[in-house]
């Protein structure tokens, strides 16, 4: 870690200037004034004592926002976050698929960080001592950030807080309870409802109940970003309700990691784009976001059968104890389709262990659910179960079964934003924890050509930050706040594979947040410039 110089101004000087317009980009200087941009122009003067940044050969854009980040724990825990800030990310947004800590009880809180344990690790320095949106937005606040921070309000969570784990419908009086959480945590600063619709307990609610919630953030001016139903068998009906709820309860539409997955969806995005776009046509307001990988990542216990899951953990384990619901599950899984598993049989082959809450299983990281089986001569679903049992429900997995053709068709949508859904606990995490947005400027843009440049910084930040409703934030120009990213497009890339899954992207040597270089010569400084943002008080 090299010494940060503070906000002081700095002139970058001699950057193709990519101001999120979607223009073509031009050759110019950008002043630095503080935490926001002072001018924009060619031939600028350096005001006294200022930096000056050679940046001949080097692109400047907006500061990339991650639509779908997995990062509630580690902007408290990491002051580094270097697999963010070292790809240009300076906004995440977190709080996603339905599950976090806040809203949360003192009974719910455990079982929260019982069940996402797989997503974020639970780190010994943090005592969960939150319990609202306004207490975590001021731990962010209190603790410093890289990036800055975003939050949704997790369906999951409020219905946990209110209905429990339990398989069953709300009652009028809970509705009323789930309703007003969700209205609190858009005062306290949330941007949006999210929901997990193949977790538990999110899973549980119907579409009156999303549609009830909606209708309170809509109010707000927030957006509803769910995980729906299924992304496999199903998943055209699935994406269906969602731009349903959002038609009736006129509240804008998200939908997080879009696209169709498994065997059965090879080549039918086209299908979801004719399903989005007569939703547009109707009036519904839908964005979307997709990472540029072709393998999913989740937590191995998301893959079982709701009813299997119902109850919270210990109810869980209880039955993967039993041998008659061990039947049961295996039957569900590998003939009729689980609904934890997008109502698709699962092939064990695709299901790759990515990281081990309990140290003593780190032999299962790197092999799939088949090879485990192999090597211990058990069936795969017996291998799955007591894998299972043994970490607790703890273990995060990659799930092999995207489609390329299915990833451009979305990713070319005019509508498109990036989220890299970047996990990043676990020995072996999904790369694009560490490598979403330069794959998409140096695999997608340079050498695919599937976007072009200009295009793909509006989908990296001008279109997030539109989503979102920072105006002073996803453009280049003077009074906007100084998040930038400096890169060059001959040379950006990925780095990170399934392999090597923690490696830095190439071609980016500085990044700004508020003005300051979280990242200088390509080296992480010890500045720490995010904030949490609240919705209209940003």
């Amino acid at each position: 870690m090299v010494s940060g110089a503070g906000a002081e101004a700095t002139l970058i000087r001699g950057a193709l200037i990519l101001d999120g317009s979607g223009e073509p980009g031009y050759r110019g200087d950008v002043l630095v004034a503080g935490e926001r941009i002072g001018a924009v122009g060619r031939h600028l003067e350096a005001p006294a004592g200022a930096r000056i940044l050679n940046a001949d050969g080097l692109a400047v854009a907006p500061g990339f926002i991650d639509m779908h980040a997995h990062s509630d724990l580690a902007v408290l825990t990491d002051r580094d976050l270097l697999a963010k800030v070292s790809q240009g990310v300076t906004t995440e947004v977190v709080g996603q698929d339905g599950l976090s800590y806040v809203p949360s009880t003192d009974s719910t809180i455990e079982q929260l960080r019982e069940q996402i344990a797989g997503w974020n690790g639970i780190p010994d320095s943090l005592d969960f001592s939150w319990r609202s949106v306004a207490d975590y937005l001021a731990a962010v606040d209190e603790r410093g950030s890289a990036t800055n921070v975003a939050y949704l309000v997790p369906q999951g969570s409020v219905r946990m807080a209110v209905v429990g784990s339990e398989n069953r419908r709300a009652t009028t009086a809970e509705f009323a309870a789930m309703r007003e959480l969700v209205a609190a945590g858009m005062r306290d600063g949330a941007f949006g409802l999210s929901s997990g619709l193949t977790y538990v307990p999110g899973m549980f609610a119907d579409t009156a109940e999303l549609l009830a919630l909606c209708e309170v953030v809509a109010s707000h001016g927030g957006f509803y970003a769910p995980h729906q139903r299924s992304y496999g068998a199903g998943a055209l009906d699935a994406y269906a309700e969602m731009i349903d709820i959002a038609d009736r309860s006129r509240c804008a539409l998200h939908l997080t990691h879009a696209t169709m997955n498994f065997d059965v969806n090879r080549g039918r995005a086209s299908e979801l784009v004719a399903l989005i776009d007569r939703g547009l046509d109707a009036g519904v307001d839908i964005t979307l976001d997709t990472y540029p990988y072709l393998a999913g990542a989740t937590t191995l216990s998301a893959l079982l059968p709701s009813w299997a899951a119902a109850g919270g953990t210990d109810a869980t384990l209880a039955r993967l104890r039993d041998p008659a619901a061990r039947i049961r599950i295996a039957h569900e899984l590998e003939v009729v389709g689980s609904d934890g598993c997008h109502g698709v049989p699962v092939d064990w082959g695709t299901v790759e262990i990515a990281g081990v809450r309990d140290r003593a299983l780190d032999a299962a990281v790197g092999h799939t659910i088949a090879s485990l089986a192999q090597l211990s001569g058990a069936t795969p679903a017996d291998a799955y179960l007591d894998l299972l049992i043994a970490d607790r429900l703890g273990t995060g997995i990659l799930q092999h079964v995207g489609d390329e053709d299915n990833l451009r068709t979305m990713m070319r949508h005019p509508r498109h934003t990036g989220g890299s859904d970047g996990i990043l606990v676990g020995a072996k995490p999904h790369p694009r924890a560490w490598g979403t947005f330069p794959r998409y400027l140096g695999h997608y843009v340079r050498e695919q050509g599937v976007l072009t440049l200009e295009d793909a910084i509006v989908h990296l930040s001008a279109r997030p930050a539109a989503r979102l409703g920072l105006t002073d934030r996803g453009r280049i120009g003077p009074g906007a706040m100084a998040d930038l990213v400096l890169f060059d497009p001959a040379t950006v890339a990925d780095t990170a594979t399934y392999a090597e899954p923690r490696r830095q992207a190439a071609g980016i040597p500085w990044v700004f947040v508020a003005g300051r270089p979280v990242v200088a010569d390509s080296e992480r400084t010890d500045e720490v410039a995010g904030r949490a943002l609240r919705k209209g008080r940003y």
